[in-house]
């Protein structure tokens, strides 16, 4: 068995070493390759992706989901691993992967041809946030060559699988001694989760836009983001999180209420035009 592990990236000299630590060891002894499809950093990102061994090439930004599904193009391996720049492969989760891909259970997952779902833990300000709808938030990461690709979408872009694909999660069966879960380093800064506020926001407009939302509406712009809070924070137990749970549910919050705003602007500026 060989393994694909491919990560889109841009400006990650911060976190890519991170990544490209947890996955080495599938990877080591001609097991796997490693792709990075870089969209034109202006750091270290691609120099330090060489330095890993990995496979670096820089194309120009398409969208979140065509840039991975290029990325997927470039697989040879018999299974393929996409991680986001930002994330890590745990302890438990790289157990299980070498147990299935080259260890006992190996020949089990052979004539396996669909997805394995995968946890995957969050980080806000460096903590792990559990509550909220903030975890498990499962994850199809692995996947045979052929038997998905990402939705084209312009954001939240997750993997469609072909009809007739199984989805397989591990987590009821096997016990690795730690979750087999993704790690998330999503946010380590306020500023950090602000950018990313104000730009999904801008491409969750465009989305609504290009549904045909048109109006200003109150609901959505003021009562949905307050339900949203009060759903995640209190019922979903988000309170539990902290400091931390209280900020990310906030801003979260304000984050629907920008995409609602975002997209009577755009269609606003459609009409007028």
């Amino acid at each position: 068995m060989k393994l694909s592990v491919v990560i889109i990236t841009y400006n990650e000299e911060a976190n890519l070493p991170r990544t490209l630590e947890s996955v080495l060891p599938l990877v080591r002894e001609g097991q796997g390759e490693i792709i990075v499809v870089d969209s034109g950093s202006t750091d270290r990102t691609v120099e330090i992706a060489h330095a890993y061994g990995a496979k670096a090439f820089v194309e120009q930004w398409k969208g979140y989901a065509a840039q991975k599904n290029s990325a997927l193009t470039k697989a040879s391996g018999d299974w393929i691993l996409s991680l986001d720049a930002d994330e890590e492969v745990s302890n438990g989760m790289r157990d299980f992967l070498l147990l299935i891909l080259f260890g006992s259970h190996a020949e089990e997952f052979a004539n396996f041809q669909g997805g394995i779902l995968f946890g995957r833990r969050n980080y806000f300000l460096g903590r792990w946030i559990r509550h909220g709808g903030f975890y498990p938030d499962v994850k199809l990461r692995l996947f045979r060559p052929g038997s998905g690709r990402f939705e084209n979408r312009p954001v939240h872009e997750d993997i469609q699988m072909e009809a007739n694909r199984q989805r397989f999660d591990p987590s009821p069966t096997y016990d690795m001694g730690d979750s087999i879960d993704l790690i998330h380093h999503s946010y380590p800064t306020l500023s950090d989760y602000m950018d990313h506020m104000n730009r999904y926001s801008s491409l969750g407009a465009e989305m609504l836009a290009g549904e045909g939302y048109k109006g200003f509406s109150f609901i959505d712009i003021v009562l949905r983001p307050w339900l949203t809070f009060v759903y995640n924070y209190f019922f979903r137990l988000g309170f539990l999180d902290g400091r931390e749970g209280l900020l990310l549910h906030l801003y979260h919050a304000v984050y629907v209420s920008w995409k609602y705003a975002k997209a009577w602007e755009l269609a606003r500026g459609k009409q007028r035009s």
